[in-house]
């Protein structure tokens, strides 16, 4: 049994952690980790966790955690994945991967160097439904992939730090580097050129201070292999989380995911009709969570490659800071300007 210790006990490391916690074959939560007593004190109490760390630096020291899962604040992640690997233990960090390229290779070759693994937390791979739609690809079901289009709409107001897109990328990166993570799976290239545009139509009051600030972009992408792609992201839209995928090939398309929560509908007598909406991505990918922590473990039981690599992470990274470029700069950005 591999021990694993989850570094951050918010919303996001609260779902690893209950993965951990006896659903996943060959592994256990072992410990967790989080400046705020009340944080930790409360995912062990709920989750019957043995062990808990104020500081991150004490879990590099105990001997017996063999795995960390960060979800952190983005700016950690450089620092705790290094020591971890220099610990020899094996790591999954949260998106985004850190805050630049150049963080993302330097966690690479801390991994690479000390032979451990590294899985950055793309979760929606491992949905069921995304699986079985690159599965119809790679079979030739739909001919050649010419589009690929995703769509991320979530309902969280921004919280204030979001409002300096420099910092936070704003919904490009926040929302929608899942988005672009599946314009390259589904694609397998990488990007060639960004094309975004944006606007701030929901928040009209931080549009004084915060005169960059958009909650809602529609981007356009080439790929090296002459695919295309389009990505609509959007925050604060209040009407339940929306999350959707196109794959339009020479011979068909694929559309995976829809809006409404479940399969059932209600019609009444006044003529309307209702259905339930999604609320929330934890819902959304709830077994897409345990499906990639059991992948995480059987790759370090098995010693084969991740399946989200760091490679993967940083081609996020550079996607989000193109796409934000373009947005700010009102051009085309070409990945060759690097």
């Amino acid at each position: 049994m591999l021990n694993v210790c989850v570094i951050g006990c918010g919303r996001a490391g609260m779902i690893h952690a209950r993965s951990y916690a006896g659903k996943v074959i060959g592994a256990r939560l072992a410990a967790v980790c989080d400046p705020f007593e009340e944080a930790r004190e409360n995912a062990a109490a709920e989750l019957g966790v043995p062990r808990t760390y104020a500081d991150w630096h004490d879990v590099m020291a105990d001997p017996d955690i063999d795995a960390v899962v960060v979800v952190t604040p983005t700016g950690m992640h450089r620092d705790i994945v290094v020591a971890a690997a220099a610990a020899g233990k094996h790591v999954f960090c949260e998106k985004p991967m850190a805050s630049s390229e150049e963080e993302c290779d330097e966690m690479i070759a801390a991994c690479a160097q000390a032979g451990v693994k590294l899985q950055i937390g793309f979760m929606r791979r491992f949905d069921e439904s995304m699986e079985h739609a690159k599965e119809a690809i790679d079979a030739g079901e739909i001919g050649d992939v010419v589009l690929v289009k995703s769509l991320t709409h979530g309902p969280s107001h921004p919280k204030e730090w979001m409002y300096d897109v420099r910092k936070s990328y704003g919904p490009i990166g926040e929302v929608s580097s899942h988005d672009m993570d599946m314009l390259r799976f589904f694609t397998g290239s990488e990007v060639a050129s960004v094309y975004a545009v944006g606007g701030n139509y929901r928040s009209p009051e931080v549009a004084a201070e915060w005169p960059e600030w958009y909650d809602t972009f529609a981007m356009t992408l080439t790929f090296e292999n002459g695919m295309l792609g389009m990505v609509d992201g959007a925050q604060y839209v209040q009407y339940g989380y929306d999350s959707r995928l196109e794959v339009l090939g020479t011979k068909g398309s694929i559309l995976v995911g829809a809006q409404p929560r479940e399969s059932y509908t209600v019609a009444t007598a006044d003529g309307k009709v209702r259905r339930p909406m999604n609320n929330s991505w934890t819902y959304l990918y709830r077994e897409a969570y345990i499906r990639e922590a059991q992948a995480f473990v059987d790759a370090i039981v098995h010693d084969t490659e991740t399946r989200v690599t760091g490679h993967d992470g940083k081609m996020a990274i550079r996607l989000v800071n193109m796409g934000l470029r373009s947005l700010l700069e009102h051009r085309i950005v070409l990945a060759s300007e690097r």
